[in-house]
C-alpha cells in the first residue's frame, strides 16, 4: 500500500447493519452482486470503500468454520467486500467472485464466497459492518487531475466501476479510461453496463479489454486487445504520465507467497498489481498519483 493510501479515510467508524438481500444476479459463472437493502435510510458511504461480512453468522457454514480454525490454529475473520454501487443507487450491491480451491496450488478451501454466489441468498437477513477504506476519490479531484485511468483486473473492476458511476452521477471534470484485464469475454464484468456508460458519456469515457485466453479477440471489437496488461498499451491510454490519477485494483502477491517464497529461497512471482505498478513507474507516474487495492 502507497503512502498515499495509508492515510487515514475521513469516512465515520463503522457501523453493523442488519440488511435484506434484495436479489442476486448472477454476473459470470462463478460471480455474482448481492443487491442489499439497507431500509428506509439508506446509509453514508463512498465508492470505492468495502464492507464486512462475519461468516460466524450463518449456521450453514458452521462445519467448515471450525474445520478451518482447527487447522489454522485461529479464528476465522470477517471477509470484507468491495461495493459495486455508487451513493446515489437504491441499493448497495456487492460483487462476490466464489474463490477456487486448486490442490498442491491453493491452501485452505474457501469459506464465504461460494455461499454468497451460490446460496440463493434473496430474501435472507445478514449483518454487514460498514463502510470503510481510502480507495477512494479525493475531494478536490477536479483540481488534482482531468484523467482517471481505472487499472484493473478480474473483480478488481469492482470498485472502480463504483467510482465511475459515482463520478459521472456527480459530474466532475476528469475524463475517464477504464483499462479491464480478464481471461476471456465470458469473465468480464458488468461488460453491459460499461458499455452504456461510454455510449452516453463519449468523450468521458473509453473502455479497453484485454483478454489473455481468447484465441481470436477482434470478433469483440476493436476495444478488445490481446493478453495482459503491457507498457507499449499503456503508452497508448496514458498521454499525460505527469497529470493523471491512476486507480490500480487487482491480484497481488499474497502473504501466502511471500512465505512460500522464503521456504524455497525463490522470488515470488509478480502479479497484476506489481507487473502493472512496474509499467506505470517506468512511465514516469510517481506512486503519489497511483492509489492502489490488492486481493490474493
Amino acid at each position: 500500500m502507497s503512502a498515499a493510501e495509508a492515510a487515514p479515510s475521513r469516512s465515520r467508524k463503522p457501523v453493523e447493519y442488519e440488511v435484506t438481500v434484495d436479489r442476486v444476479r448472477m454476473d459470470t459463472h462463478d460471480t455474482a452482486t448481492l443487491f442489499l437493502d439497507f431500509g428506509d435510510r439508506p446509509p453514508e458511504y463512498k465508492a470505492g470503500q468495502f464492507l464486512n461480512i462475519d461468516p460466524h453468522q450463518f449456521p450453514a457454514l458452521g462445519r467448515l468454520s471450525a474445520y478451518l480454525q482447527e487447522q489454522k490454529g485461529r479464528k476465522e475473520p470477517q471477509r470484507s467486500y468491495s461495493l459495486a454501487s455508487a451513493p446515489h443507487e437504491r441499493f448497495v450491491a456487492i460483487t462476490v467472485k466464489d474463490e477456487e480451491f486448486i490442490p498442491g496450488l491453493t491452501r485452505y478451501p474457501p469459506l464465504l464466497s461460494p455461499f454468497l454466489v451460490h446460496g440463493r441468498l434473496t430474501g435472507a437477513r445478514l449483518r454487514v459492518l460498514g463502510f470503510m477504506g481510502p480507495y477512494v476519490l479525493p475531494d478536490d479531484v477536479d483540481q488534482r487531475t482531468d484523467h482517471i485511468v481505472h487499472l484493473v483486473a478480474g473483480s478488481g473492476a469492482v470498485p472502480n466501476f463504483a467510482i465511475l458511476k459515482d463520478a459521472l452521477h456527480r459530474g466532475l471534470k476528469p475524463r475517464h479510461t477504464f483499462l479491464f484485464s480478464n481471461k476471456t469475454w465470458g469473465d468480464v464484468l458488468y461488460r453491459e453496463e460499461l458499455e452504456a456508460l461510454e455510449r452516453q458519456h463519449p468523450d468521458r469515457v473509453r473502455v479497453v479489454h484485454t483478454l489473455t485466453r481468447e484465441t481470436d479477440e477482434s470478433r469483440y471489437g476493436p476495444r478488445v486487445r490481446k493478453g495482459r496488461v503491457h507498457q507499449a498499451l499503456l503508452e497508448e491510454l496514458i498521454p499525460d504520465p505527469g497529470s493523471c490519477l491512476v486507480y490500480a485494483c487487482g491480484p497481488a502477491i499474497t502473504p501466502w507467497d511471500r512465505r512460500k517464497a522464503l521456504e524455497t529461497r525463490t522470488p515470488a512471482t509478480p502479479r497484476f498489481i506489481e507487473t502493472t505498478i512496474g509499467h506505470l513507474h517506468a512511465l514516469g507516474i510517481e506512486d503519489k498519483r497511483i492509489k492502489r487495492e490488492t486481493y490474493g
